[in-house]
């Protein structure tokens, strides 16, 4: 009996990696039968996708995404997780069995002691910084640096548990246990704030006759609007997430300069790793932002490469003033970038329901960004193929020798990520080629 479409679509997302495979070569059969149309790519990228490996609001698993990309006719799509390269594998073998240009990267918080009185992308935390690696070639990071990918995991594990035990103590006598009920929700036990906050919603549904009257009392907010905002689940889970785990709620501590890993150990593990030390901006109306040239100099005198950007927020906002404002920061921004030569990697995140699958890249407001998005897309996956299957990527001695200068180096990956199809076959016939060649001759052979 043949599975109905849908059905193999949500076996994507099974835990069991071996099911989302099956399903992803199925699906793919039945394209090659001629069951399935895929329609043709569209100059649009989404390279910033949290997988179910940290949180996806859409569930997704890196086989999903491959697909989603695929059956959307997203061009180019990249995976980002936090504290974890748990889907780079898998991500890299789905996107080979769909034909699609993808890339990985990680994502986590620091402290930086030189902007400690600044509050940069992390809201009310001063000192506290997202950061970014991008464009990995495989999940497997050299022994050398093994032990600092396995501690951010772990400072995170411990950051939810110390949360969790704050939390069970105002919900009593609602209690999670943390290997129970909250490990099970991720399919490789790296939980996030997210994961905590259903966990919770659960308990409390199970275990509670008044759902409504309990988090009235426990949130310290009117029943009416618990009434009303509780039948929105994505809705409630953020309102929830808010109120408890976020500053002023029970289970919040303000982090300090031993909260996270250093930059500088992070940024070890990634250039070990052949990958890619990529800055973040939020919305560039922070204190730390506001000195966003300062911020960026400094970064890139410590090895940054690339900027990561979310454009929706910054230009989808409904006031007319906070829009003006925002996208007005978001234009200096990406000017900024282009003068100091950092490709941009951009995206949706998708870690939270409600987020688009891909930015509109026909909206007037990117008209005048939009094409340095896709450069940044190409770029990132050019370095990435480049790595992956001849060991040239941005890194690399070859790259080092040939392109000294970041401008140049830039424009090569680009180039390179542009005329690199994608695909298994695309990959065997690059393999062949002499990683002895130079940069033009290289980009020659794979443009012939």
């Amino acid at each position: 009996m043949t599975i109905a479409l849908t059905d193999v679509e949500q076996q994507l997302n099974d835990f069991d990696r071996a099911t989302r495979t099956r399903a992803l070569l199925e699906l793919r059969r039945r394209s090659e039968r001629g069951e399935l149309v895929w329609p043709r790519p569209a100059e649009v990228a989404n390279m910033h996708c949290h997988t179910f490996f940290s949180f996806n609001g859409y569930g997704h698993s890196p086989a999903s995404l491959a697909w989603l990309a695929k059956k959307r006719g997203i061009k180019l799509m990249g995976i980002v997780d936090f504290d974890v390269l748990d889907g780079v594998d898998e991500f890299f073998d789905a996107c080979a069995i769909v034909g699609l240009r993808g890339s990985t990267g990680l994502e986590t918080r620091l402290y930086l002691p030189e902007f400690a009185d600044r509050v940069i992308n992390s809201p009310g935390e001063p000192g506290v910084y997202y950061h970014m690696g991008l464009g990995f070639s495989t999940g497997h990071v050299p022994a050398s640096v093994a032990p600092i990918l396995a501690d951010l995991a772990q400072r995170a594990a411990q950051r939810n548990r110390e949360m969790v035990v704050r939390i069970n103590a105002h919900l009593n006598p609602v209690s999670l246990d943390y290997d129970q009920d909250v490990l099970p929700l991720t399919p490789n036990h790296n939980p996030t704030e997210r994961h905590i906050v259903a966990a919770y919603v659960q308990a409390v549904a199970a275990q509670t006759r008044n759902p409504v009257a309990f988090w009235a009392d426990k949130l310290d907010l009117p029943p009416a609007q618990v009434q009303a905002e509780i039948s929105d689940p994505p809705q409630f889970h953020n309102l929830v997430r808010a109120k408890l785990m976020k500053r002023g709620g029970v289970g919040y501590v303000q982090p300090g300069p031993t909260s996270f890993p250093t930059l500088q150990a992070f940024h070890e593990l990634i250039v070990a790793s052949g990958a890619l030390p990529c800055a973040t901006w939020l919305d560039g109306t922070s204190p730390g932002e506001a000195a966003i040239g300062e911020l960026l100099e400094w970064l890139i005198s410590q090895g940054v490469v690339a900027l990561n950007i979310i454009p929706d927020r910054n230009w989808n906002i409904a006031d007319p003033a906070t829009k003006q404002l925002k996208l007005q920061k978001l234009y200096e921004v990406v000017d900024l970038a282009q003068q100091l030569d950092l490709p941009l990697n951009i995206g949706t995140e998708m870690n939270a329901f409600g987020q688009k699958l891909v930015d509109d890249f026909d909206a007037p407001e990117l008209a005048s960004v939009g094409q340095a998005f896709l450069a940044g897309a190409y770029f990132i996956y050019g370095h990435t193929v480049a790595e992956r299957v001849l060991g040239l990527g941005y890194q690399s001695d070859w790259a080092k020798a040939y392109l000294p200068g970041r401008r140049d180096r830039n424009a090569f990956y680009t180039a390179f990520g542009q005329a690199v199809e994608p695909g298994a076959a695309a990959q065997v016939h690059l393999a062949s080629l002499d990683s002895a060649l130079t940069p033009s001759d290289l980009l020659a052979q794979v443009a012939g």
